[in-house]
Order: structure tokens, then sequence, then C-alpha cells
């Protein structure tokens, strides 16, 4: 059994399903062993593509997703969809290969210091350096990705570990062997290659043992949650803000659910929490968040930091008791000290008070009356502006609104992109829990196609549709290839105007010029058609029903969509550029 095998071991007692991948010569072992294993090994065109993906199944199952890349350029090429999964908290372990032990700092192929880059994005980070410290560390991985604040880490797994013995000593045997006449310096090295081959293949053929448990979620402290059931009693207008740490354990979603509809509170949801309680339920709120923040008298925020989505805590009224419920003791209190911190995971909180708190249906009625009319409102308002006519393109939000009417019960909605997503996400009404996925607070371009990718895999009976600003598509395009050769048939729709928008409408207006911002109508549904997938151009010419219908006649003969939608420009959202 080399390194390869055992790597994959370990991947498949953890209950890996996928291994996303990008080849590479460092790492061809560990992609072998996988696939012999039964585990699918997915390989795209791009490193940030591969992880993206495995990002996606990890906030889709709880368990870390994992990715293998090559040495140098396939590490560096991850580290910006590994940073949005540390930002975001998802448990994500991914394997780098290496140069050979004996050559690292030596100037060997696509060898740089890869631990010194990588560690300020990861939880945690270590280099093998023999054969037997592959599953130690591995099993370390995967118990670090999960516990308390998940998030992801790396493995350095160089070359010569992962490859047969037998082949690794034979790549070394022209140094290793001391030929006649050598010199006092040849033999030295002779021995030291010797002697390091002896240390690194000792003890490399134990079994491989069974996974353990995964880590709990940190629950919290009992007192804290009887404390916040008193204050809620003495509350009249509470509210409760969830966030995606919520939904980090993902067989406790349910009991989140019914948590919420016992306690009675306004409910707004955030990030991956969009679709917890379905499209349409009446605790539900998803419009003038930050008005009712600052009537709340009591404020609940599960698994979310005051960031600058709520402009640091200035959204919550100082007057508010503020209950802060949260993983990570530095987002307990980043921005703005809470009257109460409870530390553990955001959703047994809430399901603790609930079982603590007991109902409140009925003592907030009126509260919740007085949210659901501004509601009814804004969705009045938005209603109005989708019906306005355009002298030339779709009006963006009668799109959203064509693809919210379109999306069937099982969807899962990936989000990729800027003024063209965040409009989405004023109508988009994720279907149930799970069937939300954007980057998070990042704000990172590029994810489409992994996420997509990954929901896809993970979820095959969904019908999955993966939105896209035009400017974000250029990251992602290319990976239509990867959908068609997977058999992954995603539903795409890229909102086409040409634009760099959500930059352009504050740039132009405070300098006069669009420099950097402008794009051009161009024929992406022409380009995925040309990658193995089936392209629909939508310009408003006909019904979008019949463009849906086009669509899922190709998803369903198993081929990836791609919708060219041609937009009108929109000010909808002028004036939100966040900082």
């Amino acid at each position: 059994m080399n390194g390869g095998d055992i790597i994959g071991k370990v991947l498949q007692n953890h209950g890996v399903r996928f291994l996303f991948t990008l080849c590479g010569g460092h790492i061809s072992p560990i992609l072998i062993s996988a696939k012999r294993l039964g585990i699918r090994v997915v390989d795209t065109r791009n490193e940030a593509t591969a992880v993206f993906a495995a990002d996606a199944v990890a906030r889709l199952t709880g368990i870390p997703g994992v990715a293998a890349v090559t040495a140098g350029p396939g590490v560096t090429n991850t580290l910006t969809a590994v940073h949005n999964a540390r930002l975001a908290q998802s448990p994500l372990v991914l394997l780098g290969g290496a140069t050979a032990t004996v050559l690292r700092g030596r100037g060997a192929l696509q060898d740089i210091d890869q631990l010194a880059l990588i560690r300020s994005s990861v939880k945690w980070a270590a280099r093998a350096r023999r054969v037997r410290e592959l599953e130690p560390l591995l099993r370390m991985a995967f118990r670090m990705a999960a516990e308390d604040t998940p998030g992801p880490v790396f493995v350095e797994c160089p070359i010569d570990l992962l490859y047969d013995e037998a082949l690794v000593r034979k790549m070394y045997a022209s140094r290793s062997e001391v030929r006649p006449g050598a010199d006092i310096a040849e033999r030295l090295v002779a021995w030291y290659l010797r002697r390091h081959l002896r240390r690194q293949f000792a003890g490399g053929d134990a079994a491989v043992a069974p996974a353990p448990p995964p880590p709990a979620a940190p629950a919290p402290e009992r007192s804290a949650v009887e404390t916040a059931a008193r204050r809620l009693a003495g509350a009249q207008q509470p509210l409760v803000l969830v966030g995606s740490q919520a939904m980090l354990d993902t067989g406790g979603i349910d009991g989140l659910r019914q948590a919420l509809e016992r306690l009675g509170l306004p409910v707004y949801l955030s990030g991956m929490a969009r679709g917890l309680l379905g499209a349409g339920h009446p605790l539900q709120l998803r419009h003038k968040r930050r008005e009712a923040l600052r009537e709340a008298d009591l404020v609940i925020l599960a698994g979310v930091p005051c960031d600058f989505r709520l402009d640091y805590g200035a959204h919550i009224r100082r007057s508010a008791c503020l209950i802060s419920a949260n993983r990570n003791r530095h987002d307990l209190y980043l921005n703005r000290r809470p009257q109460l911190a409870v530390a553990g995971d955001a959703g047994a909180f809430l399901r603790a008070l609930a079982e603590t708190a007991g109902g409140g249906a009925d003592r907030w009625a009126s509260w919740r009356a007085r949210l659901h009319e501004r509601e009814a409102l804004r969705e009045a308002g938005i209603a109005a502006e989708a019906a306005a006519p355009t002298a030339q393109g779709v009006n963006p939000l009668r799109l959203c609104r064509d693809i919210e009417a379109a999306l069937p019960e099982d969807s899962i909605v990936v989000a990729d992109g800027g003024d063209f997503i965040a409009t989405a996400s004023y109508i988009l009404r994720p279907r149930g829990p799970l069937r939300w996925l954007d980057p998070g607070v990042f704000g990172t371009l590029g994810v489409g196609a992994g996420f997509a990718l990954g929901a896809k895999l993970c979820r095959p009976e969904a019908e999955v549709w993966a939105l896209f600003g035009d400017g974000a598509l250029g990251y992602s395009l290319m990976e239509f290839d990867t959908f068609a050769r997977h058999g992954a048939p995603v539903i795409a729709v890229v909102g086409n105007d040409a634009c760099w928008s959500q930059i352009a409408r504050e740039q132009v207006e405070m300098f006069g010029d669009d420099v950097g911002c402008a794009l051009r109508f161009t024929d992406y549904h022409l380009a995925a058609a040309g990658l193995g997938a089936a392209g629909v151009l939508h310009d408003g010419a006909a019904d979008f029903a019949n463009t849906v219908a086009a669509a899922r006649q190709a998803a369903a003969s198993g081929r990836p969509v791609l919708v060219n939608a041609l937009l009108a420009r929109s000010d909808f959202r002028k004036g939100s550029i966040s900082m």
C-alpha cells in the first residue's frame, strides 16, 4: 500500500463520496486510489472550482468536502476559494502535492513554501514528512476542519510519500548507490539517502484505522439559555436573525425550524439560512430589515456577526437587548458587545431556547403584523418596478420574478455575481433549507460553477439553477465543459447587461467615467454550446416559459444549459454598495 492508497482509504473511512481535483503528477496516486475505492474523482478546469465544489458538498452534507491539487501553482490557484471557505466557516480538507522531501528548497519543479503561503487562509496546516504520518495527519485534518468553528485545513503531501516504495527507491538509486572510486562526499550523500529512505517508509504499511465519530457541535451553557429565555419573556418587539452558521449542523435543521415556529418571533434569514422556513412562512420577513432592527427591543443574532452587513452593529439600536449566539468567540464580540453572549452552536441555542421559553406565537402577533404590512408595501413596489417597460432588453426584476415562478419545489439556487444576484435575492424564495448557496461574507465572484457542480452531484434529483452576473460568468464559463463531461445538467442563467453594473453605477456618478466596467453583450450561450452544453438566448421576444421549457428539455437529456438573458439597465439597487 503506497501513500496514495493510505489517503484514499482515510477518505473512504470518513464518508467522502467526491474528490475534486485538477490533475497533476504530484498527486496522481491519490486520484488513482480514490477511484479504485469507489470515490468519484471529479476533475475541473481550474483548481479554485475544485475547492468551491468541495465547499458546496460540505455545506449540503455536513461532511468536510475534499479537493486535491498539484504542487506550486496548483495550490496558489486555490487561495481565493480556500479563504472564502474560511470566512464562510465551511469544513474543507485540501490536499496539496509537493516536491520530493529531499528536494524541498533546492529549486525543484513547482517547489515553493506552500505552508507559509496558505497558513493565513486555513484553520490548520501540516506537512507530511514520512509515509506513516499521512494517516494521522489526515485524521487530524478531518477533525480540525469540523470541530468548533469549522473551516478549511491543508495537508501537504510530498510526491515521494505517495508513490510505490520500489519506484521511489528507483528514483533515488543513482544517488543512493556508491559507485566504484566514489569520494567521501559522494559516499556521504549515498549514506544519507539510504538512511532517509529507510526512515521515510518505515511503518508505512500499517492498516488504516476506522474513522472516529465526527466532533459534536459545541453546546451552549444552560445558564445562558435560561437568561435568554427571561430576557425574551420581557420583550415587546423581538426578532431573530439567523445566519449560515446555524446551518452547519445539517442533522439539526428540522429541529431548528420547529424551534423558530415554537418561539413565534419574526425571523430574518441570511446566507445559507435562506430557505430554512420554506418559500412563504408567516414568521419570515425579507425586506426592510434595517428598519425592523432599529425598532426591535430585543434582537437575537444566531450565527451572525456584527460586520458590514449590519453596519458593524449600528443597525441595532443601542437600547435594545442584544443576544448573540456564535461558535466563534471573536465573532461574538465583533464591533458590538452583546448584553448576552452565548458561546456555542447557534442552531443548538435556538432549539434549547424554544424548549425553555415555550411558545410565543400570540404574544407578538401585532408586532409581526406591523412588519408584514411594511413587507407587503415593499413587495408591491418591486412588482410595479418589474412590470415597467424597457426600451431594449429584459427588465431584470421581471426576469427574476419569472425565474421565481419557474423554480420547482426540489430546486437549489446557486448565486454568483453582483448587481443581478443582489436583485435576485430580493425576489427569489428558496423552497426549503440547504437550497440556497452564495459565497458568504467574502463576496467572492467565481463560486458559481463549483457550487453548482457540488450541489448537482450531492442532489442529482434536484433542479440546480446557477444564476450568474455576466462579469462573474467569466470565472466559470469554461466549467460548462466540466458539467458536460461529468453529466451534471445544471440550468444556468446569466444576467447579461454588458457591464459590471454594481461598480459602474456608483463609479460613473462619482467620477463620470466607466473605465474598467464596460463589457459586451457577448454570445455566452454559443460559447457554452461549444463546450458541450445547450445554449439558449432570451432577449424578451419570447415568453420566459418557453425558454424554461427548452432548458428543462436539454437538462432532462443530461446536458447542462446556459440561458443568456439580455438585460436592460436598472437603478433598482442604486446606493446599495457596501464597504
